[in-house]
């Protein structure tokens, strides 16, 4: 993997924790941490595990599951360059509340508990970023909420993709006629586990999005051809 750039800072976007930081900040985090490869489908943390350490992607997309009770490993969200993971059971002295695995290879800092707070104390304004980076998660907890009570099978899986294409924009170019693919590489099972679908709710929706000319498919491979026209489409009323 080679050392990434990060885009340039553009007003109203959500920036990822790494890219919120200056320079010297990251100069520090750098020197307090221990830089880390984990081969794709390798967990970087374990729900339940005591927390020792937090991480920050430089490369790479992971998932981030929580096991339900009955045992179904559920997708509650991805983490891409730039995000800072494992995070909260540090600063709240707990146990994990979900397993973060990675979907592909991922190149990261890994940062013990104790640097990280001793980081945290000598730069005070990074403490913003951290609580930002937890009221932006708890956003994206209520947007999925409102989305399954809101919309369901294909609609669902349009808002979901509209999403992951902008999140995806801002690290993969755009192909010549606009499209954008879906950069964390997510099988059809994973996507339904986020929706609260099965692989065939997903599998049958994704035909329809392809009949509408909304998305081009392909193994393991998403590209979205109209991220308006996809949230368009997501707030569409079903038919009665």
């Amino acid at each position: 993997m080679t050392e990434r750039t990060f885009p340039p800072r553009t007003p109203g976007r959500r920036e990822a924790f790494w890219e919120s930081l200056d320079e010297p900040q990251r100069e520090a985090l750098r020197e307090a941490s221990r830089p880390r490869v984990y081969p794709a489908r390798t967990p970087l943390c374990y729900q339940g595990d005591e927390s020792d350490h937090i991480i920050v992607i430089e490369d790479g997309w992971a998932k981030v599951t929580s096991m339900t009770e009955d045992g179904h490993a559920v997708v509650l969200a991805v983490r891409g360059p730039g995000d800072l993971i494992c995070e909260s059971a540090v600063l709240g002295d707990r146990q994990r509340s979900a397993t973060v695995t990675a979907l592909s290879p991922v190149r990261a800092l890994v940062v013990p508990a104790r640097r990280f707070t001793a980081f945290l104390d000598a730069h005070p304004e990074a403490w913003r970023l951290v609580s930002g980076t937890f009221v932006a998660r708890l956003d994206d907890a209520d947007r999925r909420l409102q989305a399954h009570v809101s919309a369901k099978g294909a609609r669902r899986l349009a808002l979901l993709l509209a999403q992951l294409a902008e999140l995806s924009a801002r690290h993969v170019p755009a192909a010549p006629d606009g499209g954008i693919e879906i950069a964390p590489p997510l099988s059809q099972e994973e996507l339904g586990s986020w929706m609260d679908a099965s692989r065939e709710t997903v599998a049958r929706a994704l035909a329809h999005l392809r009949e509408r000319g909304l998305v081009r498919t392909g193994w393991r491979r998403i590209v979205v051809v109209d991220v308006a026209g996809l949230r368009a489409f997501a707030q569409e009323r079903e038919a009665d």
